[in-house]
């Protein structure tokens, strides 16, 4: 019978639920931390640079490289030519051609690569190439996308019942839309990649990558080599967010590719410039919506439409679309509702996961619609929210998931009330009708994000744990440490398991001759997975040790306990160590794989219908701001976070990643702006341009609380993920920001602002609402 712990676990000898500092903690703070610019280069190492498309549509016509061959220390070229293999390296579907051959389909596009002796030599020899093109007009706009059907994957629908019918019959209706802006990633560490051949024609990879495994696939595919040819190796990256899921690979591939072709270790580092120009971002939208609604503010029937702007290429946009889809509800029941998902193409760089993976695109619509409600209604949007919470016979989600756990109406009362949201909002009210140039804002907005990878064949891991004769313990797992925390909780989980202490327990880093077929660390499932199949290996092995104590002690095993390092069993104990060299003298193994693959989960995609998700996290969330009529500057004075994250197996790690999480999303929500020309050009290339939250950006008072709750389902020790949904709790301060500006109205419309809210946009939305306000003049509310 195996012994698998996977509830909280007891008091005594308890690791798995302390607050423990990350495993690179002092490493990070004293500069000590390697990352892959920091490894000692081998001898005759090369640096590789491409040489970059500067039209966004088109077709080369020729290339001229003598200038930048002429340069001492110059090696070679490589084209498209020299692939040995597969030329494209689409993570799903194709599209994303390794090198250009002959289409040009983004501005920065990669046309050819330039190995020199050094890095500053390769980019500057990369400069001196010359291309000559034959230009095309760039499909740039979202707009003309549709208006021309141009998608890089068929649109999706999922819906229940009959919307037009019930929009028809519904007493109240409105419409609305919303332009989303993406978001740069902004890693501090940025893409970059070492390849090291091997004497047997083998290569060996150094690379800043979230999916080593889709690395080592596709370096393969290109080498025209087996997968046992190509080791990933990726200790810790310096943020990731998404955009080195898929889009690390293509550094990582041509490194690989110069590497082979050479016979000598080849390094590629984008400059920061050029890695904004290359790589997606996060997708923008344009979503539409139509709502119907009876006096009370309950939906009885939604229209939804959105749209992802997704570059050149399908990269991952299928998967972030449906995303988008699958939280437009966020935590609301809509009795009637039909979505529909597109995936426009545009001539940019391919847009690709980012921190929450479309699901901030869809859900804030949501909030959209509560808002836009409430001030058709003269409610409060608080109120509006609550009334079309999922309860208990509402609770199917639009594409068929049971909702099972109703926190979120505890959850927003209990920070209504601890946070005195009543007292503040008369009091804000009362201030803004006194306040002719400062507005405040107040709004308090839910989260309920689903936990799974939307591709089925992804919610798996593997793990592999050694105990050794010293009662050391060796822990490796497919997951990847990007200053999340995921190394120090998956090993907590395993000290918990064996009863030692955490420095008992070390992390070697990711690679793919260890645990094979991995996942990528994304959907905020790196310590579900694996966690679990870590907590599955090291249930072997302590099995094998329980068996063993119990026939040389003659015990039972109910009987044996593990903690404190120690192992004690009816009339004696051994500590962890002793027990750990016995079992090796009686050659007991001592090391084991463990696997996880995520149950229940299903998703028909011709019906719309199953259960994406294993289970929700949920958050809520009170931001109060303050605005600038005069010039459009905002500033979120408050924050009062309250965030499920179940059975919390580190709470530092998680109010961490509830902090990080917050102000990241406030800053795709009010400062970070792109920006393209009318040729396909980045323009915000860099942070001159393209502002991201500073430490001045901090609400004053910040406070977060953890929800402790079981997980209804069983995850590890009962936990809950914490990686993306509080990047969600930040929508609070997009209503936040649109309550202040219907403080112009009496409160009885908020204009459209279109995010990122940038005070060029929010003096705009002053215009709006001074001029809806002259149109409809009438008393104000005592409200």
């Amino acid at each position: 019978m195996r012994h698998f712990e996977t509830d909280p676990p007891p008091n005594e000898h308890r690791v798995v639920g302390q607050a423990v500092a990350h495993d690179s903690a002092l490493l990070h703070v004293s500069g000590r931390a390697h990352y892959v610019d920091d490894r000692v280069e081998p001898a005759n190492c090369l640096h590789a640079y491409p040489v970059l498309s500067t039209i966004a549509a088109g077709a080369l016509v020729s290339i001229d490289a003598s200038q930048a061959l002429a340069l001492a220390g110059v090696i070679r070229l490589i084209t498209a030519a020299d692939i040995p293999g597969r030329h494209d390296i689409g993570p799903v579907f194709p599209g994303d051609p390794l090198l250009v051959e002959t289409e040009i389909r983004y501005h920065g596009q990669p046309i050819l690569l330039v190995i020199a002796q050094t890095y500053d030599l390769a980019r500057r020899a990369a400069q001196l190439v010359k291309l000559e093109y034959q230009t095309a007009v760039p499909l740039l706009d979202i707009h003309q996308a549709l208006q021309d059907q141009s998608f890089v994957r068929p649109p999706h629908r999922i819906a229940r019942g009959d919307v037009d019918a019930a929009l028809s019959l519904a007493p109240h209706r409105l419409s609305g839309q919303l332009h989303l802006g993406g978001q740069e990633h902004f890693y501090l560490e940025g893409q970059v990649a070492l390849a090291i051949p091997q004497d047997d024609g083998a290569i060996h990879l150094h690379c800043s990558t979230q999916h080593p495994t889709e690395v080592q696939h596709l370096t393969a595919q290109v080498l025209a080599k087996p997968m046992h040819a190509v080791t990933v190796e990726m200790r810790r990256m310096g943020g990731g967010f998404g955009g080195k899921e898929t889009q690390a690979a293509q550094w990582a591939v041509l490194a690989a590719l110069a590497a082979t072709l050479t016979g000598r270790a080849v390094k590629i580092r984008l400059a920061r410039s050029d890695d904004f120009r290359i790589t997606g971002k996060r997708h923008p939208f344009f979503n539409t919506y139509e709502v119907g609604f009876d006096a009370e503010g309950r939906v009885s029937a939604a229209d939804i439409v959105v749209n992802g702007h997704c570059g050149h290429s399908p990269d991952l946009s299928d998967a972030i679309v449906d995303r988008a889809m699958f939280h437009a509800d966020n935590a609301y029941f809509y009795d009637q509702v039909r979505i529909v998902g597109n995936r426009c193409l545009s001539n940019t760089a391919s847009n690709t996961a980012f921190r929450g993976f479309g699901g901030p695109q869809g859900m804030i619509v949501a909030e959209a619609l509560m808002d836009d409600i409430a001030r058709a209604l003269g409610k409060d949007p608080l109120a509006v929210r609550r009334a079309n919470l999922y309860q208990p016979g509402r609770q199917t989600t639009p594409y068929g998931q049971q909702v099972t756990q109703f926190v979120v109406a505890e959850m927003i009362d209990r920070l209504a009330h601890d946070a005195q949201y009543d007292t503040r909002r008369a009091a804000i009210t009362a201030f803004n009708r006194n306040s002719p140039i400062i507005k405040r804002g107040l709004a308090l907005t839910p989260v309920k994000f689903g936990i799974s990878f939307t591709a089925q064949h992804l919610n798996q891991a593997g793990a592999l744990v050694h105990v050794y004769n010293d009662g050391s313990i060796h822990l490796n797992h497919g997951g990847t440490e990007m200053g999340q925390g995921l190394n120090t909780k998956v090993a907590q989980i395993v000290a918990q398991v064996f009863g030692v202490s955490l420095d008992r327990v070390a992390i070697s880093a990711t690679r793919t001759d260890k645990v094979p077929n991995t996942s990528p660390t994304a959907a905020s499932a790196g310590t579900d997975l694996n966690g679990m199949a870590a907590l599955d290996a090291a249930t072997k092995i302590k099995d094998r040790l329980l068996d063993f104590v119990a026939e040389r002690y003659h015990a039972a095993r109910d009987d044996i306990e593990f903690g404190a390092d120690r192992v004690t069993y009816p009339g004696g104990e051994l500590s962890f160590a002793e027990l750990a060299n016995l079992a090796y003298l009686q050659r007991i193994s001592l090391s084991a794989n463990g696997f996880y693959a995520t149950p229940k989960i299903h998703y028909d995609r011709e019906l719309g219908t199953g259960r994406p998700f294993f289970y929700f996290s949920h958050g809520v969330a009170l931001s109060e701001v303050e605005i600038d009529i005069l010039t459009g500057e905002s500033s979120v004075t408050q924050v009062d976070l309250l965030h499920d994250v179940g059975h919390s197996i580190n709470p530092a790690l998680d109010i961490g990643q509830i902090e990080g999480g917050f102000i990241q999303g406030m800053g795709w929500l009010t400062n970070e702006e792109l920006r393209w020309n009318d040729q396909g050009a980045l323009l915000s290339a860099g942070p001159a341009t393209y502002k991201i939250p500073a430490i001045g950006d901090t609400p004053t008072r910040f406070s977060v609380q953890l929800y402790e709750s079981a997980n209804p389902e069983v995850t590890v020790f009962r936990s809950k993920a914490v990686g993306e949904p509080p990047f969600m709790l930040a929508n609070s301060v997009w209503c936040a920001l649109r309550d202040a500006l219907a403080s112009l109205t009496d409160y009885r419309y908020a204009p459209p602002l279109d995010p990122p809210a940038t005070p060029e946009k929010i003096l705009q939305a002053v215009t709006v609402a001074r001029h809806w306000q002259k149109q409809n003049q009438q008393e104000p509310r005592d409200d």
